[in-house]
């Protein structure tokens, strides 16, 4: 079994928010999360656990500052003064002024690819209306990826999307969000569907967040993490901390020494892949 510590980490879904700087909304209704994270905390959260590099994930700010939130976040990655190196962000595919938003932004280096929640404020079925189908594949033209978060039950949309966009590369978040102690039919056939095709990957990460925060234990995790390793296979995973997210339930260290408890009995070889060697791949990362 590999020691936490012993494997260097890139962590492919970092989180900050700064409230003196961006507003996010959805903050309202998550009490607990309602102050700024900023990178001093995530170092402290991550001390120890040699975590080499790490992408930020956009946050749902507001609509009018997606543009300020790129330039922001793509600044911090070129200081190069912390491990944040790269950067996913935020946009809306299905907009009229997408495409005038997202081409400058894509020959930034440091940017990597966009998310929209989609199990948030969105319909069922909404990723593979037209217009969104339209704006994923001009992502894909301008070489960038899109990370799928979406309900655990609406996984054969995002299928469909796929299959829509073939020359499109694909994330996706969060075990594709089974909720740990209430898993939505469909989610594991969802899995297998998505796994099938060749242009998505599968981040292990957020699903510690729908545990019981009382007391979960690795054992409530481990089926959902092992379907998708198993599903997407060891060269087609990485791992994401969802750091502050994951303090909802628990420390991004005690996450971090879930998920190698999980995966003791895999091969070094694969659990390298797991949580550094895929993402430096995937990403470009020097």
């Amino acid at each position: 079994m590999s020691e936490v510590g012993s494997i260097p980490i890139v962590d492919t879904h970092q989180h900050l928010w700064d409230l003196d700087r961006f507003r996010l909304p959805w903050l309202a209704g998550a009490p607990r999360l309602n102050r700024s994270y900023l990178i001093k905390d995530y170092d402290e959260a991550v001390r120890g656990l040699n975590v080499v590099k790490s992408i930020y994930m956009e946050v749902d700010v507001e609509p009018a500052q997606y543009a300020d939130e790129a330039a922001y976040v793509s600044g911090v990655c070129a200081e190069r003064k912390s491990t944040m190196v790269a950067a996913v962000i935020s946009g809306r595919p299905a907009s009229a002024e997408f495409e005038g938003y997202i081409r400058p932004l894509a020959r930034n280096r440091n940017i990597k690819g966009l998310r929209q929640v989609l199990h948030g404020s969105t319909p069922a079925g909404y990723c593979v209306r037209t217009e969104f189908v339209r704006g994923i594949r001009l992502l894909g033209e301008l070489g960038l990826s899109f990370d799928l978060c979406m309900r655990g039950g609406e996984l054969m949309d995002g299928a469909r999307l796929v299959d829509a966009c073939p020359g499109t590369r694909f994330i996706l978040d969060h075990c594709g969000n089974p909720d740990v102690r209430n898993p939505a039919p469909g989610w594991k056939e969802g899995i297998q569907a998505l796994s099938q095709r060749p242009n998505v990957i599968c981040k292990i990460s957020g699903i510690v967040a729908s545990a019981d925060p009382e007391k979960w234990t690795p054992a409530d995790l481990r089926p959902f993490v092992l379907h998708c390793l198993d599903s997407f296979g060891p060269d087609r995973v990485v791992f994401g901390g969802d750091w502050p997210v994951c303090t909802l339930a628990a420390s991004y260290r005690r996450w971090v020494e879930a998920l190698f408890s999980i995966i003791a009995d895999r091969p070094a070889v694969e659990q390298r892949k797991l949580l550094h060697d895929n993402a430096v791949k995937f990403y470009g990362l020097s």
